[in-house]
């Protein structure tokens, strides 16, 4: 059973083909997908690259770019529930540079999350399972390099959509 739809962007994310775990190795570019999602901006003005996806069993689910490239950040000690409620508060420059300093004492060279292939909404796709977090992150295919995510989350009414788009070399 398909769960009902909040807004087109899940109507275009329900008719999209599912992703094979494989066809995710590599490091990916992010961003949101606007649909008034509290998390709607919040990552990009905190600095959100992407994901990594090594293998199946490590994965990096929240990259950011640091001063000296990229950091990878420990999901499990973000307060997903204060973030949820924050988000237009977390859209700010203040939150951004606080996030900036944070960022160093948050980063973590070990892999957070795995992938699986999971049934969400309906369709068996890859999907990005946190270790520390009641968070999946379920894709489908787009066909042009890129993937459209919906993370699932415990506490959230709908999901928040996001689109990853392969960096090459």
């Amino acid at each position: 059973m398909t769960t009902p739809t909040a807004h087109p962007a899940l109507d275009r994310f329900d008719a999209l083909p599912p992703v094979p775990p494989a066809d995710l190795r590599g490091l990916w570019r992010g961003t949101g997908v606007p649909t008034g999602h509290p998390l709607d901006g919040v990552l990009e003005r905190l600095g959100w690259f992407g994901k990594r996806f090594d293998d199946d069993e490590r994965v990096h689910p929240l990259v950011f770019r640091g001063r000296r490239g990229l950091v990878a950040v420990h999901p499990g000690l973000v307060p997903l529930g204060l973030v949820l409620r924050a988000g237009p508060l977390l859209r700010t420059g203040p939150a951004a540079a606080a996030f900036a300093v944070a960022r160093p004492l948050a980063s973590t060279r070990r892999p957070r999350a795995r992938l699986r292939e999971v049934r969400y909404r309906g369709v068996v796709s890859a999907a990005l399972v946190y270790d520390d977090l009641p968070v999946v992150d379920a894709f489908r295919a787009v066909g042009d390099g890129s993937v459209l995510g919906a993370m699932d989350a415990r506490g959230m009414a709908r999901p928040f959509l996001f689109r990853l788009s392969r960096v090459q070399g």
